[in-house]
């Protein structure tokens, strides 16, 4: 009985390639979060607006967006 054949295993991404994927999807999520928070943080302290931000945007981005784009990348190369 026979393996499964190469063209149907599906590599994981590189460990660069998840780093790369990783920031595109933190960076605008933060950018959106920072001006998003703005009217509402003002005098709050820097470490603790950073902390209620990460509290939101670490668990989206790594369990939506990365997995999702990374998902489409997958899909990408199969039609290549």
């Amino acid at each position: 009985m026979a393996g499964p054949s190469v063209s149907s295993a599906r590599a994981a991404p590189s460990v660069h390639v998840r780093a790369a994927f990783t920031w595109l999807a933190i960076f605008p999520l933060v950018a959106i979060g920072i001006t998003a928070m703005a009217p509402f943080t003002v005098g709050w302290d820097p470490v603790l607006r950073a902390f209620v931000l990460t509290l939101v945007v670490v668990p989206l981005a790594m369990y939506l967006v990365v997995p999702w784009r990374i998902g489409g990348r997958g899909r990408e190369r199969l039609n290549e």
